[in-house]
């Protein structure tokens, strides 16, 4: 389950890291999921804090809200970060559209620091969601943390091979971008008490990346077309 539900921050983490000069895109992904275990077992040591982030801080009564509605410190962390990632990626797409990512390679970079805030930030908010479900199947930490080093270790060890089939297939970054922008839309919607059934979300994204799959095999199996060569020529 942690496994799956890291899918969408190695591949946040494998867009972010792009902007990184080349040398040290290996070392900004290691520092970001290994910065990612971090924050995952600190969160899991405050579980009593993280329940408590249910309790109401503040009621709303705006027209396109429910009466009375109720905001707790986990719909603001849930809104903050949906927004978050919804103007990142819209960005990353405005870029790749513009073209100016090509002329990122070549010129300025984002730091290492920069780079690094961004992958803490996203993970923080990713990780409610994966604690609060392991917290509804088991009750001891220690086999939550466990499980988190676990799954941690496998991305670490494939978080290379998926960044570079991300960044070097063109359409599969945009269909990535696309995810995180459903990803944020759902953080949105559950910070407004809005549920989603994430088995939907999960099911359109892997069937989006397994049409995408098919069409790119086809791509490589089509035989180019040669034009002849005009007889005026």
């Amino acid at each position: 389950m942690e496994i799956v539900l890291g899918i969408d921050n190695i591949i946040f983490i494998s867009i972010v890291v792009n902007r990184l000069p080349p040398a040290l895109q290996k070392r900004g992904r290691t520092i970001g999921l290994l910065l990612a275990l971090v924050c995952r077992i600190g969160l899991l040591l405050s579980i009593t804090w993280i329940v408590g982030l249910k309790t109401p801080l503040f009621t709303l009564d705006l027209p396109f809200l429910e009466p009375h509605f109720a905001v707790s410190g986990r719909d603001l962390i849930l809104l903050a970060g949906g927004l978050f990632l919804l103007a990142k990626s819209t960005t990353e797409i405005h870029t790749k559209l513009q073209g100016e990512e090509e002329e990122a390679t070549v010129g300025k970079h984002d730091s290492m620091l920069r780079v690094i805030i961004q992958i803490v930030i996203i993970d923080i908010v990713f990780s409610f969601d994966s604690i609060l479900t392991a917290v509804g199947l088991v009750d001891n930490v220690l086999v939550m943390i466990v499980a988190v080093v676990l799954a941690m270790g496998v991305m670490l060890a494939f978080s290379g091979y998926i960044a570079d089939f991300v960044n070097n297939n063109p359409t599969i970054k945009m269909l990535a971008l696309s995810f995180l922008i459903m990803i944020g839309v759902l953080l949105v919607a559950e910070a407004l008490h809005q549920e989603i059934p994430k088995g939907y979300v999960y099911f359109s994204m892997f069937f989006s990346l397994a049409v995408e799959t098919l069409n790119m095999r086809l791509r490589k199996k089509s035989t180019p077309v040669h034009l002849r060569e005009s007889q005026y020529d």
